[in-house]
C-alpha cells in the first residue's frame, strides 16, 4: 500500500507513519517543513511539502496514493474551525483529482448536536471529508492517552498542580477514552478492513470513566491522593477552561478548548464499526502507566 499522512509530524502522526512502514507499506508524510520530519524521512518515509489549503503541490503529494490519512486539527491558532473546514475541503478534493481510494480521519467522539467548539470542528471536519473526496473512514474516539497528547498532558497537570476540583455536575459527564497504541493499530489496519469503507468506528477502552474519576485514576498512577472536590460558585465551563490554560505545561489555547468538551458525555454509543477490527483495548490503568514511563523515558533522552 501506499499511503500518503497529512498531519505526520503530529502526536498521532509521529507514531503512525513508523507502523505504516513497519507493516511494510510505502509512506508520503505531507508536510509544511521538512526539517520537523527529519526523523519520519531517516525512518524511510518520503516527505512532501505540500499546502493544506489547496495548491498544485497537494496534487502532487496525494498522487499515486492508495490511502491518505487526515491527522490535521488547527486548535492552536484563533478562527480554528473556518481554517479547519477549509483546509478539509480542500484535501478532499485533491484526494478525489488525484484518484486516492480512500482517506481515513481521526475525529472525537460526543453528540454532534450539542456538542462543544473543538468537536462541533472535528465533526464538521469529518463531513467536508465524506462530502468531497473518496470513501471516508471515520474514526472517532474521546482523550487518547499517550506521552506528548495534549489531553494527557492536561490531565496529568490537573492531577499534579491542582489543589482541588470543582464538583461540579458537568465534570460527571462520562468519557471513554482509549490508549493511543489501540489508536495506532486501528487506523494502520483501516485499508486492509473492508468493512470500514465508507463509514463511522467509534472506539474506546471498555470502561466508561467520569472526568472527575479520570482525575483521580491519574493522581493515583502519580502516586498522590484523590483530588478534594470542593463546591465552587461559578465554576462554569468557561471559567475551568480558562484554568485549565494556565496550569497545564501543553499548549494552553489547545487546553481552554478540551476543557469545553468535558462539559458533555464522549463514549461509544455504536460499537458496531469496531467489531471487524477484532482489537481488544488495554484498561485504562495499564495505557496511563505506559504513557507515564514513555514520557520520563523521553525528558531522559532530552537531559542526558
Amino acid at each position: 500500500m501506499r499511503a500518503a499522512v497529512a498531519g505526520a509530524t503530529g502526536f498521532i502522526g509521529r507514531r503512525l507513519v513508523p507502523a505504516l512502514l513497519a507493516n511494510g507499506d510505502e509512506v508520503r508524510c505531507l508536510v509544511r517543513n521538512a526539517e520537523r520530519a527529519g526523523d519520519l524521512s531517516a525512518d524511510g518515509a518520503e516527505l512532501a511539502i505540500a499546502d493544506l489549503a489547496g495548491s498544485p503541490d497537494l496534487d502532487r503529494a496525494l498522487t499515486d496514493v492508495d490511502v491518505a490519512y487526515y491527522l490535521v486539527h488547527m486548535m492552536s491558532e484563533p478562527g480554528y474551525a473556518k481554517a479547519e473546514l477549509a483546509a478539509a475541503s480542500s484535501f478532499a478534493e485533491a484526494a478525489g483529482r488525484a484518484g486516492v481510494d480512500r482517506v481515513v480521519y481521526l475525529g472525537g467522539l460526543g453528540d454532534d448536536a450539542n456538542a462543544s467548539p473543538h468537536l462541533r470542528s472535528r465533526h464538521a471536519t469529518a463531513q467536508a471529508l465524506a462530502a468531497h473526496g473518496p470513501p471516508l473512514t471515520y474514526f472517532r474516539a474521546a482523550m487518547v492517552i499517550g506521552a506528548g497528547s495534549e489531553s494527557f498532558v492536561l490531565l496529568k497537570a490537573i492531577a499534579e498542580r491542582m489543589p482541588f476540583v470543582p464538583a461540579k455536575d458537568w465534570l460527571r459527564h462520562r468519557t471513554q477514552p482509549i490508549g493511543v497504541r489501540e489508536v495506532i493499530r486501528y487506523l494502520r489496519d483501516a485499508p486492509a478492513v473492508t468493512a470500514s469503507r465508507g463509514r463511522e468506528v467509534q472506539i474506546g477502552a471498555p470502561r466508561i470513566y467520569t472526568h472527575l474519576e479520570l482525575v483521580d485514576l491519574m493522581a493515583r498512577e502519580l502516586g498522590r491522593r484523590s483530588k478534594r472536590k470542593v463546591p465552587l460558585f461559578g465554576a462554569t465551563p468557561g471559567v475551568v477552561s480558562a484554568g485549565a490554560a494556565i496550569v497545564t505545561r501543553g499548549d494552553q489555547r489547545v487546553a481552554a478548548e478540551l476543557t469545553l468538551s468535558l462539559a458533555q458525555d464522549t463514549i461509544v454509543t455504536d460499537p458496531s464499526g469496531a467489531v471487524p477490527f477484532e482489537i481488544v483495548a488495554e484498561p485504562i490503568p495499564v495505557a496511563l502507566h505506559r504513557a507515564l514511563e514513555e514520557e520520563e523515558r523521553q525528558l531522559e533522552a532530552v537531559s542526558s
